[in-house]
């Protein structure tokens, strides 16, 4: 029996996915764990491995389709086997109606063979057209008597995917009905006036799904629900400068990567973290939970918006491993190959902008943590060293926290000791 493809829920608070691309083709084999298709969910895009082996019988979505989780997007069997024209249909349903004839299961779609090829032809939906025969079961006559509306029903899906407006629209077929073409070319004058008008104002419009959706309804709870309090602090660079020189070498001999100074502030922040656990914690739900695990998320910029996949234990691990760990994961997250996995879990979040002429800037928290740090640019600045005023490099740290979670106090306490450890970095080591 032929096997459904659902939508799957890849992470705990997804309830939509994006078809992005089908890697099969209906009609070709699939092997189990081979990728079929691609979903883009509201963090990332993830390849969806086929659980069952025969061949690719149907597909009921297309590009940019978003789909609720766990509904029937497709369907593998062997060849040859019935599936429901519709993803709302039965399979049980389709098989006895094609095989007897006889009513299907309660919930089903009730029609006849013939209605069904109709329905199909003509692109209907079974579930907007009204049964006239037995305990409601939809006939050929009852399908017929649908399209005979205004609009021919291709011409509604047409409108529908274009944005036309149906009652606008003077039909060229009998009796004024809507027809295909009719649709087309009020889309395409649509689309002129739109183009003119983009041209004439300068701009140009880009729907918020996917990524930018999750990042704009996440950043707007955030805000508006934990009170954020920043403190900034300058950080005299000079010793870290020196550190990063001496072991950049070494490290780059045993990793193949350059450590750069966001391995040497996760290593900093990791220490300061243990020493104040109350900034290592999540709020929700009422609850504070201090977590003896240091798990942080690294920000990372990528072409949908931003990502924070997290590098756990970060205390336990030596710079080489942080310098190793940071750099692929960060790859992975601009290559969209993170996993759901790499991307919960996390307990306090770095946002390092050093790499822009950012000095400094207001984080906002990435919930449920309790703080985030901003990291600005090292910028060389007059400043007291060694009792005289010299050009030193500096840096800006911006620690948010929610202010529910914690005090004023504590956390200026865990950036005095982060700025002591950066300054004094070789205390890293020991």
């Amino acid at each position: 029996m032929a096997k459904p493809i659902l939508m799957p829920k890849l992470g705990m608070t997804m309830e939509k996915g994006v078809i992005m691309l089908w890697l099969k083709k209906e009609g070709e084999p699939v092997k189990v764990g081979e990728p079929i298709l691609e979903v883009m969910t509201d963090k990332i895009n993830i390849e969806v491995e086929a659980y069952e082996e025969g061949v690719l019988l149907k597909t009921y979505y297309g590009p940019d389709d978003e789909v609720p989780v766990n509904k029937i997007i497709g369907y593998i069997g062997e060849p040859g086997e019935a599936v429901p024209d519709t993803p709302g249909d039965s399979l049980a349903a389709t098989e006895e109606e094609s095989d007897s004839g006889q009513l299907a299961g309660a919930g089903a779609v009730r029609a006849t063979p013939a209605a069904r090829r109709i329905a199909r032809e003509n692109g209907i939906e079974l579930a907007e057209v009204r049964g006239g025969g037995v305990n409601g079961r939809i006939q050929a006559a009852d399908v017929e008597a649908h399209t005979s509306g205004k609009a021919t029903p291709l011409a509604r899906k047409l409108a529908e995917a274009s944005g036309v407006d149906l009652r606008s629209l003077a039909g060229s077929g009998t009796a004024g009905k809507v027809m295909k073409d009719d649709v087309v070319r009020a889309a395409a004058t649509a689309a002129k006036w739109a183009q003119s008008a983009e041209a004439d104002d300068g701009y140009e419009t880009i729907p918020v799904r996917g990524i930018r959706a999750a990042i704009a309804r996440r950043m707007t709870e955030s805000a508006f629900s934990a009170p954020h309090v920043t403190l900034t602090a300058e950080v005299d660079m000079g010793a870290a400068v020196e550190l990063r020189k001496q072991l950049l070498p070494e490290i780059e001999k045993r990793t193949g990567y350059r450590l750069s100074y966001t391995e040497i502030i996760f290593k900093a922040a990791a220490s300061a973290l243990f020493k104040h656990p109350r900034l290592n914690a999540t709020y929700e739900d009422g609850t504070i939970r201090l977590h003896k695990e240091t798990h942080i998320g690294l920000a990372v910029d990528q072409q949908e918006g931003l990502l924070v996949p997290v590098v756990r234990s970060v205390s336990r691990k030596s710079l080489s491993e942080l310098t190793q760990e940071c750099k692929t994961i960060a790859a992975a997250a601009r290559d969209k190959k993170l996993t759901p996995e790499q991307l919960t879990g996390g307990t306090f979040t770095i946002s390092n902008l050093g790499k822009y002429a950012v000095d400094g800037f207001t984080p906002i928290i990435n919930a449920p943590e309790v703080a985030i740090l901003g990291v600005g640019r090292i910028r060389e600045k007059p400043s007291a060293f060694e009792g005289t005023i010299q050009l030193r490099p500096m840096m800006s740290l911006s620690l948010s926290f929610d202010h529910r979670a914690v005090d004023g106090a504590p956390a200026a306490a865990f950036l005095t000791d982060l700025k002591n450890m950066l300054e004094s970095p070789y205390y890293l080591l020991v």
